[in-house]
């Protein structure tokens, strides 16, 4: 089964509350690799077209207010089914909704400061990794630890 790699997004809220090492710890510990990772600010421009298909919405507005306040750090996560299993790790996208256990259900109580993104599909995962990265900025590796988190005929 070949590897997926997913955009993860650590919110304007993640990065205040100071929770970013404990998410990323989540990501290494479950077996994923970590190929890529920066901080930036959202700018207005890059929310509409990340959230292209919200823009027109009534919500639209609080949510670039939100991603804009703030710095993000983003991330590529790399990994056998990273795209399900990541947004397994994340919960449901409401912290109140999310079950304990998850990212969200254990640090959220909101449906909109919900910490994280992470793509829904691997044609969503190569749009925004494309918004958020050139290709030099990514650096594919194979730990010494990989053979360890699976069998060999799984």
């Amino acid at each position: 089964m070949p590897f997926e790699r997913t955009l993860v997004l650590l919110k304007p809220d993640c990065v205040q509350r100071r929770l970013m090492g404990k998410i990323i710890s989540r990501f290494e510990e479950k077996g994923f690799n970590l190929i890529a990772m920066k901080m930036l600010q959202v700018t207005p421009d890059l929310a509409k077209q990340h959230y292209a298909e919200h823009v027109s919405k009534p919500f639209y507005p609080g949510l670039e207010k939100f991603i804009t306040a703030s710095p993000i750090l983003a991330l590529i996560v790399e990994g056998l089914e990273a795209i399900r299993v990541v947004r397994e790790m994340l919960g449901a996208t409401s912290g109140l909704k999310a079950a304990p256990g998850t990212i969200r259900g254990d640090f959220s109580s909101s449906r909109q400061m919900n910490l994280v993104h992470a793509s829904d599909g691997l044609e969503a995962a190569a749009r925004e990794i494309g918004l958020y990265f050139r290709p030099q900025e990514i650096f594919s590796y194979s730990p010494t630890l990989t053979p360890w988190f699976k069998a060999d005929d799984e």
